[in-house]
């Protein structure tokens, strides 16, 4: 569970759910909670995921309305990478499907002797009773147990068309046995004259259904390969330190302030900071970075990465559900776990869909045995039956969820964490992306390239000043100030009344003088002339320099010139973006000069520079009122859409002015928390790929929605009969359960393609 603010997040398990009007049972039951916010259920991930106020409701009262809507709802535990594949589930449904298989195949053996002139059915018939009991009530006892609930409580689902097709069939055959001369009085004569059963539709619909949810069930552990993989990251156990003895734990034992062994060729099963020893550490997992970093005393080290060949302890500071692989892992459950604003449609009409569908099945049955050829009491039960089982809603509750899931897992594996899944739909619609410069363009790792000193000062005491009050900023351009007066032996001053002045600079007192450090514009707003060096300034400016002016009790002492190299695949990003029909722009705090030679370097046109953060989000809202020409995902708009990607503090509010933020993973928290996307590797190439993604998970769950509503606008009127008079054709009841499994399984197929996208 998560808290922000007064809310919380919680994700529930939940079992039972089989269909879209499910989904929509318990949302429904959920929301009625007092005190709760917000309420998605995904049927492919089997999980609610509720915001709440955090004072009320206890999770209790969740666990209590999904019970009395019918259905098991669980607070999840810490899972292993095996409980996310469903084998319990997997295993229960081969059971039954076995079992059904085994019985359905003699019942249809036997059921063809009715194409041979027999005199007496009755033998025949009473055999088929018996081999169909087992099937229909044990190997189908769940569909008949969630039928009876829904029935208690009022409403109906997919369980209550699969039980009232399989018991229709059922206790019309039985009935025909028992009483074959009330069907022969009605008309409802066989091919030989003997009345027809239809045993072998029941137990056959009853297998198929089961096939149907067995391959669907393994589809979705597929689909949840993402998380799984990321858990396999994380070892079993962990050597700790207890009292002066190592001994072997599991890691969900493992303590804060424990001291952790690791050799050469163990997984690190916690974050921490190393104590002693020496080694090289793979972390291509975490941040994608192939080459082994060095770890050493005071160095960081974060579970789920892999140590190489030294041994070495550290000290676990985050553990559990705080190491960062845990939050990564429970980011991309509560992203699957949610709902995209398109699912909102397929919600709506699921609410009246299965009520319609048993309406339509019995006045289709009236009608056929009102106006039907004979044998019409035959074809009023084949008509009701095939009606029920051909429109049960398995894909279309099945259509986003499943694209949600493979999208965002295979974007997981790529480094790509998406917060939710209307981040994602957003994404996709983007037709125009927002850089930030320092650490998102170029490296954000800069150095000091040029020094200019004003009249009267030395370069000593220009580089003392600056580095002594930049020493207590985290920006990349204080740490190559700092860095490089270190390296240039000058001694750090100590300083007071530091004060960072937002997307400005700083201003401190150092050896009790008032001394400022920051852009042109710091110093111009407190009347520091500065046109004294604008030649070296310019020099600087036009070789993609970063300028850092430094004054003192209102004098100019000089300029600074801090050069950030671009990143290798900034340029190869700019392109892909631009291929894909998307305007990019800069927006950056920097001078125009400097701004636009890294703008050159990567390859944009557009450079809004010299912004305070707070203008880098007027910038954003000012794209978003212009016209937008649309995108491949959709038609052009009267607002552009707008991403931004960023990775600072001063980028935090155009992250949240954006239709989608996306943070550099290696930037701050605040950034992360103010984004929808976080891209882990600080590549800017994961920004066009998240957007690829995005896309192609738009598109199938299109397509899954497309295929899902046209299935039953096609087949529920070929199954009411629709087509009898003018082709002769009549859908079988055990061809209507195939092809309602198969369109499941064809749904959740199509979203797997997903994890093979390149």
């Amino acid at each position: 569970m998560s808290t922000s603010g007064t809310n919380s997040t919680a994700r529930f398990l939940i079992e039972g759910m089989h269909c879209a009007s499910c989904v929509s049972r318990v949302e429904e039951a959920i929301r009625r909670v007092s005190g709760v916010t917000e309420a998605s259920v995904s049927l492919a991930a089997r999980e609610a995921l509720v915001r709440f106020d955090s004072a009320s409701p206890a999770p209790q009262a969740i666990l209590d309305a999904v019970a009395g809507a019918g259905y098991t709802a669980k607070i999840p535990g810490t899972q292993s990478a095996a409980d996310l594949s469903g084998d319990d589930e997997i295993a229960v449904l081969r059971r039954k499907f076995g079992v059904a298989a085994a019985f359905a195949l003699p019942i249809a053996i036997v059921s063809m002797f009715e194409l041979f002139p027999v005199h007496d059915y009755s033998p025949r018939n009473w055999i088929l009773l018996v081999l169909t009991l087992p099937v229909v009530f044990w190997s189908g006892s769940e569909f008949l147990r969630g039928a009876w609930l829904a029935l208690k409580r009022g409403y109906a689902d997919m369980n209550s068309l699969v039980a009232m097709g399989v018991i229709a069939a059922f206790a019309f055959s039985v009935a025909a046995t028992a009483r074959p001369e009330w069907f022969a009085a009605a008309g409802a004569s066989g091919m030989h004259g003997g009345v027809h059963v239809y045993f072998e539709s029941a137990a056959v619909i009853v297998t198929l259904v089961l096939l149907g949810r067995f391959l669907e069930a393994k589809a979705r552990g597929k689909a949840s390969d993402a998380i799984r993989k990321l858990m396999e990251l994380q070892p079993r156990t962990a050597r700790v330190m207890r009292a002066g003895v190592e001994t072997e734990i599991p890691i969900e034992n493992i303590l804060k302030g424990d001291v952790v062994a690791v050799r050469p060729g163990e997984k690190i099963p916690a974050d921490g900071a190393v104590l002693s020893g020496k080694s090289f550490v793979d972390e291509s997992s975490m941040t994608g970075e192939p080459l082994p970093v060095e770890k050493k005393p005071g160095a960081k080290v974060t579970g789920g990465t892999l140590n190489k060949n030294g041994s070495f302890q550290f000290q676990a500071l985050q553990v559990g559900r705080e190491t960062a692989l845990q939050r990564i892992v429970e980011r991309v459950k509560e992203a699957q776990a949610s709902k995209a604003p398109i699912a909102r449609m397929a919600d709506t009409i699921s609410r009246y869909f299965v009520p319609a569908v048993l309406a339509l099945a019995v006045v289709a049955a009236l009608c056929w045995m009102h106006w039907g050829p004979e044998p019409r009491w035959n074809y009023a039960a084949v008509v009701f039956v095939s009606v029920l089982l051909i429109a049960c809603p398995c894909a279309l509750g099945l259509a986003t969820p499943a694209a949600v899931i493979s999208g965002t897992g295979a974007a997981a594996l790529r480094g790509i964490l998406f917060r939710n899944a209307e981040a994602l739909e957003r994404l996709a619609g983007i037709d125009t992306v927002v850089l930030d410069k320092t650490g998102t363009i170029t490296e954000g790792k800069p150095a000091v390239t040029g020094i200019a000193c004003a009249e009267g000062s030395a370069e000593k005491e220009l580089l003392q000043f600056a580095a002594s009050i930049e020493k207590s900023s985290e920006h990349p351009i204080g740490e190559a100030l700092v860095r490089h007066a270190r390296e240039q032996k000058i001694e750090l001053r100590p300083v007071s009344g530091f004060n960072a002045i937002e997307g400005l600079g700083i201003e401190a007192t150092c050896d009790n003088r008032g001394v400022l450090a920051g852009s042109r514009r710091l110093l111009e707003s407190r009347g520091i002339k500065t046109e004294v060096l604008d030649a070296k300034a310019g020099e600087f400016a036009a070789k993609g320099a970063t300028l850092v002016w430094v004054a003192a009790d209102s004098h100019l002492l000089g300029v600074i010139g801090v050069s950030d190299a671009i990143k290798p695949t900034s340029n190869a990003a700019v392109k892909l973006l631009k291929d894909m029909g998307i305007q990019v722009h800069i927006a950056t705090g920097d001078n125009r000069v400097a701004a636009e030679a890294i703008a050159r370097m990567a390859g944009i046109d557009s450079v809004r520079a010299d912004v305070l953060p707070t203008e880098k989000a007027e910038f954003i809202a000012s794209l978003q009122k212009a016209s937008g020409p649309g995108t491949a995902s959709g038609p052009g708009t009267a607002g552009r859409r707008v991403a931004m990607v960023g990775d600072g503090i001063n980028d935090a509010p155009a992250l949240a002015q954006s239709d989608v933020g996306l943070a550099i993973g290696a930037g701050t928290d605040i950034a992360i928390e103010a984004a929808g996307v976080t891209l882990k590797r600080g590549d800017l190439n994961d920004a066009a790929l998240a957007i690829q993604i995005a896309r192609q998970t738009m598109r199938t769950i299109r397509q899954n929605l497309f295929f899902a509503f046209a299935y039953n606008v096609l087949l529920i009127p070929l199954a009411a009969g629709a087509f009898f008079p003018l082709t002769g054709w009549l859908l079988n009841p055990m061809i209507a359960s195939a092809a309602m499994a198969c369109s499941s399984v064809t749904v959740v197929a199509n979203s797997l393609r997903l994890n093979r996208m390149k």
